[in-house]
């Protein structure tokens, strides 16, 4: 015969265990988070990104519009800003993550588009108009 306690025991210890790991699996997924290196500057509404490494993330995992530029290390926010949620182009491979727009001669190409790493959907950033 089973005893009562033991059973009640594992599934006690089972219901903690996928309630630990359930929210940091779900963060992570939900992140959306990319480390994006150019060789060249390019620029995002408002400022230029000089040539480096530079976390691309959404600001809110619960919230698809708004995207964070921040240094490699974290310890400067360049870019924060509201986007437009777009379907990547067809044809567009999946490990491409953005998208240049056409720039002026001896101005950085502007990044028009964001596409997470492998989904099929991305942030388009808003640019004024002049």
């Amino acid at each position: 015969m089973v005893n009562r306690k033991s059973v009640l025991a594992v599934c006690s210890a089972a219901i903690i265990v996928l309630v630990m790991t359930a929210p940091g699996n779900a963060w992570v997924n939900a992140s959306r988070t990319n480390h994006l290196t150019f060789s060249a500057p390019v620029a995002l509404p408002g400022v230029t990104l000089a040539r480096g490494t530079y976390i691309f993330e959404l600001a809110n995992p619960t919230s698809l519009d708004v995207v964070r530029v921040l240094s490699r290390d974290r310890s400067k926010i360049h870019f924060m800003g509201l986007t437009t949620q777009i379907q990547r182009p067809a044809g567009m491979p999946a490990d491409r993550m953005v998208s240049l727009g056409e720039a002026p001669a001896g101005t950085p190409p502007p990044i028009m588009a964001w596409y997470q790493l492998g989904n099929s959907t991305g942030n388009k950033f808003i640019y004024g108009t002049k």
